[in-house]
Formats: C-alpha cells, sequence, structure tokens
C-alpha cells in the first residue's frame, strides 16, 4: 500500500483511534507504507498531518501499529520533510529549502489555499541536522513500533528539492554536480541506516517528476549515480514512481541490484493502477507493486485483485475533507448468497 495524505491527525501531529482503524482495515497489504509523517516542526508540509518529533506523537502511533500488527500487517512511516512547500501559518515557522526558490503554485495552510513562500535557503552547516532529522524521526518510529521507515525522496519535497536543478542552485558542497546534489539524500540514508538499521530503511524517489515545480535536467546520470551510492548501505527497497520514460525506469532497475518497488501511476491522473499495470511492471523486473488510491476505497484490495473482483473507485471530494466518512466507511467486497 503507497503513503497516501489523508489529513486525519490530531492537534499536535498526533494519530488517532480512527487512524488505527483505517491502517488495520488494510493490514493484508504485504507492507503498508503511511501517509507522509514530519520528522520535525519545520518538516511539516500540510496541515493535520502526523508527526514523530514529540514522545507524545510516538505513543500515539502505538495504537496504529499495534492494531496493523494484531490483524498480521506490516507496516512502514514514510518520513517526509516538505522542505519549501509549507507555510508559516501552518508551522510558525518560515520554510526551509536548498535555495530561496518557492515552489510553484499554492500550498495548503489551516485557513485555505496561499502563494508557497521564498524558503529560507539553508546554510551549509545547517544541512546535517536536516539529514538526521530523518534519523532521529526514524528512531522514534522504531520505538512506536513500526517494522521500519520508509525516506520521502520523491515529489517536490526537501530531499527532491536538493537533487532539483532548479530548486537547488547552492554553490556548496551540496549543490551543482550530480555528485554534490545527491549528497543531502545520501547523508540521511546513512544516518538513517545507521540507526535503526538498512532492512529497516527504504526510500522513496520520482525520477524526472515536476511536483511543486522541481526539474532534473540530468534524470539517467543523476538517479544512476544515486543508486550506485545507496547500494552501499543495502537498503530494504527503492520505491520508484512511474514519472518519467520507462526505458529511463528500465535502466534504473538494472543499475539497482537491490529490492524494487514499483509505483505504476503518477500523480493524481485519472488512471489507478490496477492487474495491467502490476503485471507489466513485474514483467520488466520490479519485485513489488505499490496500490495508492485503490486501496482508499478497497480495503481487502489484495483478495480483489487476486479473484479478479470489481475494484471499487475512488472518490476524491473524501481525500483531505478529514472525518471518518471516505476514510473508514468503505466496505469489502460483498458476495452475493
Amino acid at each position: 500500500m503507497a503513503p497516501m495524505t489523508r489529513i486525519r491527525a490530531a492537534a499536535g501531529g498526533l494519530a488517532t483511534p480512527s487512524m488505527a482503524t483505517y491502517y488495520a482495515q488494510r493490514a493484508t497489504a504485504g507492507l503498508i507504507v503511511t501517509e507522509g509523517v514530519q520528522p520535525s516542526v519545520v518538516g511539516q508540509s500540510n496541515p493535520g498531518t502526523p508527526g514523530l518529533h514529540t514522545d507524545e506523537q510516538t505513543t500515539a502511533w502505538r495504537t496504529v501499529t499495534a492494531a496493523v500488527h494484531a490483524n498480521g500487517g506490516r507496516i512502514f512511516a514514510q518520513l517526509m520533510h516538505g522542505g519549501r512547500v509549507s507555510h508559516p501559518d501552518t508551522t510558525g515557522m518560515r520554510p526551509v529549502g536548498p535555495s530561496a526558490v518557492p515552489a510553484a503554485g499554492t500550498v495548503f495552510t489551516p485557513t485555505g489555499p496561499q502563494p508557497a513562500p521564498i524558503p529560507r535557503a539553508l546554510d551549509t552547516a545547517e544541512v546535517p541536522e536536516h539529514a538526521q532529522a530523518y534519523a532521529h524521526a526514524a528512531r522514534r518510529a522504531i520505538d512506536a513500533g513500526f517494522d521500519g521507515v520508509e525516506l520521502h525522496g520523491a515529489n517536490g519535497y526537501l530531499m527532491s528539492q536538493f537533487l532539483s536543478s532548479n530548486a537547488n542552485l547552492r554553490t556548496d558542497l551540496y549543490g551543482g554536480s550530480v555528485r554534490n546534489r545527491i549528497r543531502f539524500v545520501v547523508e540521511a540514508v546513512s544516518a538513517t541506516v545507521e540507526v535503526v538499521g538498512a532492512s529497516r530503511t527504504g526510500i522513496r524517489l520520482s525520477p524526472g517528476g515536476t511536483f511543486w515545480g522541481v526539474r532534473e535536467t540530468d534524470v539517467p546520470e543523476l538517479y544512476t549515480a544515486l543508486l550506485t551510492e545507496l547500494a552501499r548501505f543495502e537498503p530494504a527497497y527503492v520505491h520508484l514512481e512511474a514519472t518519467t520514460e520507462e526505458e529511463t525506469l528500465a535502466g534504473l532497475r538494472r543499475a539497482w541490484p537491490g529490492a524494487l518497488i514499483m509505483n505504476p501511476v503518477p500523480g493524481l491522473g485519472p488512471k489507478q493502477t490496477g492487474r495491467t499495470e502490476a503485471g507489466h511492471w513485474r514483467g520488466l523486473g520490479a519485485d513489488l507493486i505499490s496500490f495508492g488510491r485503490a486501496f482508499l476505497t478497497n480495503p481487502d484490495l489484495v483478495e480483489r485483485l487476486r479473484n479478479r473482483l470489481p475494484i471499487a473507485p475512488a472518490d476524491e471530494a473524501t481525500y483531505y475533507q478529514g472525518g471518518d466518512a471516505g476514510y473508514l466507511t468503505y466496505p469489502a467486497y460483498q458476495y452475493m448468497a
């Protein structure tokens, strides 16, 4: 089950009993990756999202992980630092990023969408602190009962901003060349592996993706170099989104020696992943397929896929509205007597 923002956390970034029910309902997935969880206050992107940087947040997540485990599931926390994709009205702090370049479009705030603000460019000495934030949150995740963590290196958030050739205009050791632009991601993965172990650490990437206005001008070189460096740490998996040409993604599969999860349908387009897309990418060498929206409305998605049962469509109006409607109200398939 792919990570999906649902905006259902309680005040203070706390996981709730409804969240425990939601994830437990979907425990038949081979692996659940949670919605993005902020590793620090300044790392929060959207209001209503959960965190893993306080004792209260850590405690609240234990109900969720216990519920998933009671139903026989496995669950990783996706650690997501929003970087420039944030707003002072959400965090009380000015967003940070590799450079003082705002994200494209508007960001969500407690009072509605607002133009993305200009972030504060991180000083060179500050950058390692934000790489370490993932490791600190990972330690809390394991304490909260998670089976592991997935670092969110995709979709225009902080890691993706460092990889970008237009959001990252730095001239120090974190910018410019491919080797320098991958450095932040490598340091974050290294720190996390050191704290929780390689078998509990995964990472999600969106090669060539243009979320929030990021651009990458050298996708094959950039991601081949990144995967080569990450292979040294032997993480549990790399989770790729189909955000660039299939030929490039196939090349990255060949370049990556470890387990590969493929998310076949990027973004919020009209199509959602089904058996056809899953089979196609399995044929191209993916070890696992992640399903997003199909899991929202089909808590029993595994059974539906196995038995070729109808897949209920997702209702976009309920994605981020809060409450249990459109969250806990989707039933398992009803067999006729």
